[in-house]
């Protein structure tokens, strides 16, 4: 898995690199081609143009000779000598330009040699008779070896511009080759790349993207308190390994809570038996044994004789003190665990809180059977520290107590109109209520705006709650 994902990119950037640089590769190979094809063709019209000019010049040499047979005069020679200084200058441009092409540079030698011929061979010779007998060079033999020589060399003329414009039309052919290959190699390039770099953008949205995206939703949804939250675990490489580690740290993070939790109940239950213990003893024991001194007391202060006022009434007050701390005791005892919540359910026992408040309270109560001890104890204690805050820090007036079951939930709303500004960081006892509530998997909400009372809201679940044995 090491590596996976780095080695996958690597290949699919260096495939999308080899299509490109090969089209590009095909596109330079096709231009090259493109050019080399136009330098052939301009080549072959410089041809052309060169055997059209050497062409005139044999022509002014025929023209220039014939004036001057014609009329004996040396004006008429001009274009001769010109066309006879210019010959070999453009012989050796057509012979350098037809080199390229083994056939054109036999055929362009068989024209310049023919030109050659006809300028030393007949020309010259022909000028410098008729200078000094005009008769001879007018005779009708040099007249048709003239025309005979002007018409085989315009025969080579010809042949080797038909098949100079042959080898033009060829190279055209070429170029338009060339050229569509380069816009085919262009396009299929493009085309390729277009579709690699495509494939290569859906790979990455497919291989990194969406898996980032949820592994970014199901880390929100774990920080927001859903653990179990959970990622599928289809990539690969170092994407893989990443959703395997979110969903191995998830698992762990959602069994240590279920290990919070548990202990969390337990030693709420434990807290609640212990409590239930000492309400016990002081009821069995030291409650007891202080009703019986009391008796015990009051038989001796029957006794005392009349004539002994002062121990009668000594006796009697300090029965009267057992009796007051007898009391006592059982308001504490009840506090600890108050046993009208035992035997009575909830709703008796908070009417006895309200009782003994020293602040109005208003019960809205509708609870049709008992519920599982841990919830009643619960909502018992979560409205009892309610009531001692109000009276002891809110400054409140009155408090309003909601208690309804719905839906298998228990819902508890505890309101007052105090100063509000109460916070669990302030040691108030919310702490405590928070742990007993979660630890029965129930929500405890505290709203208190400074000048604007305090509310507790508690959801508590019902069902498969029971947890006295625990």
């Amino acid at each position: 898995m090491r590596g996976g994902l780095t080695r996958r990119m690597l290949i699919s950037s260096g495939l999308l690199a080899l299509i490109i640089g090969t089209a590009f590769a095909v596109l330079l190979s096709s231009v090259a081609d493109l050019r080399d094809a136009e330098r052939r063709a301009r080549q072959s019209e410089e041809v052309l143009v060169e055997a059209n000019h050497l062409e005139r010049l044999v022509i002014d040499l025929e023209t220039g000779q014939r004036g001057f047979i014609l009329t004996g005069e040396e004006r008429f020679l001009q274009p001769w000598r010109d066309a006879r200084a210019a010959l070999p200058k453009e012989i050796g441009t057509l012979e350098q330009l037809a080199a390229d092409n083994p056939d054109q540079e036999a055929r362009a030698h068989v024209v310049t040699r023919a030109a050659e011929s006809y300028l030393q061979d007949y020309s010259v010779p022909l000028v410098a008779s008729a200078r000094h007998d005009l008769a001879s060079a007018r005779s009708g033999t040099a007249t048709s070896e003239g025309r005979q020589r002007i018409d085989a060399i315009r025969a080579e003329f010809d042949r080797f511009v038909a098949s100079e414009q042959q080898l033009a039309a060829a190279r055209e052919r070429t170029s338009d080759a060339a050229a569509q290959r380069a816009v085919v190699a262009a396009l299929a390039g493009l085309a390729g790349s277009i579709l690699l770099i495509t494939l290569f953008a859906w790979y990455l949205i497919a291989a990194i993207i969406r898996p980032v995206r949820r592994a970014a939703v199901m880390a929100d949804q774990l920080a927001s308190g859903d653990l179990t939250a959970r990622i599928p675990e289809p990539g690969t490489g170092e994407i893989g390994v990443l959703e395997h580690s979110f969903n191995t740290m998830a698992t762990s993070l959602e069994h240590s809570r279920e290990e919070l939790a548990a202990s969390r109940t337990r030693i709420v239950a434990a807290g609640d038996q212990a409590r239930r213990q000492i309400e016990r003893d002081l009821h069995d024991g030291t409650q007891q044994r202080l009703v019986s001194l009391t008796l015990d007391l009051r038989a001796a202060e029957a006794t005392v004789p009349q004539e002994l006022p002062e121990l009668r009434d000594q006796l009697g007050r300090i029965a009267d003190g057992l009796a007051r701390a007898q009391e006592d005791l059982r308001e504490t005892s009840h506090g600890i665990h108050p046993a009208i919540l035992s035997e009575g359910g909830l709703a008796p026992a908070l009417r006895a809180l309200g009782r003994r408040s020293t602040l109005p309270v208003e019960f809205d109560v509708n609870i049709p059977t008992r519920l599982p001890e841990p919830v009643e104890v619960a909502a018992y204690y979560v409205v009892s520290e309610a009531l001692a805050n109000a009276v002891k820090y809110a400054d409140a007036s009155v408090v309003e107590v909601e208690l309804h079951v719905v839906d298998d939930r228990l819902r508890l709303s505890v309101l007052d109109d105090g100063i509000g500004g109460a916070s669990p960081e302030r040691g108030s006892g919310l702490i405590g209520l928070t742990d007993r509530v979660e630890a029965l998997r129930g929500t405890l909400m505290i709203s208190s705006v400074q000048g604007h009372g305090t509310r507790l809201k508690v959801d508590l679940p019902i069902k498969g709650e029971d947890r006295s044995s625990s």
